[in-house]
């Protein structure tokens, strides 16, 4: 049986790496599993407990990493996140494609541990977009944006190291480049 793929959905914070995953996780819901992330911070308006995130303590993130149960974790704008190995590997030991939505720096921890894993840059069509996408969701104060588009400038100039890049520019458009990378990966 074919070990599926880990496939690393990368970019900064307000690029639509979400709204691309909810888009592919419905095309293709027996083919390509999605993991759910570990994280400290309080759930955004409509988000779900084990359906968004798992929505955690400190102590218990902390448990986690001691324990050496995430395949990576960072700290983003005063929380932490992370991704539960055992998923990972289970999913893909039944065969099926994992994908991970992270962000740049949590995509690197993934290159070291499991560097056949495809990685995809997910990008805006520019900075002054991105700004306004983080804007638009209403749910930080300035001060947090602020630390976003700082964080978002180094990211940005990650993209050598993806194996991929797309620009979301057009949800539709990005989904289908997205799910042709998925697709190639798959017969490599």
């Amino acid at each position: 049986m074919r070990r599926g793929t880990l496939i690393v959905l990368a970019g900064p914070s307000g690029v639509g790496k979400g709204s691309v995953v909810e888009r592919l996780r419905s095309r293709d819901p027996e083919g390509l599993a999605v993991s759910i992330s570990v994280t400290t911070r309080s759930p955004r308006p409509g988000e779900v407990d084990g359906v968004d995130y798992f929505f955690i303590s400190d102590e218990a993130f902390d448990r986690l990493i001691e324990e050496g149960a995430l395949l990576e974790w960072a700290e983003v704008v005063g929380h932490r996140s992370g991704t539960p190995a055992a998923f990972v590997e289970e999913t893909r030991a039944s065969g099926r494609d994992v994908m991970i939505e992270i962000d740049v720096k949590g995509a690197t921890q993934i290159r070291s541990q499991v560097p056949e894993a495809v990685e995809i840059f997910l990008v805006p069509p520019s900075f002054e977009e991105l700004e306004r996408r983080l804007r638009g969701r209403g749910t930080e104060d300035d001060a947090r944006i602020a630390r976003r588009l700082d964080a978002a400038r180094w990211e940005l100039q990650q993209e050598g190291w993806f194996d991929a890049r797309v620009v979301n520019d057009d949800l539709d458009r990005a989904v289908e480049e997205v799910a042709a990378i998925i697709e190639a990966s798959r017969t490599r």
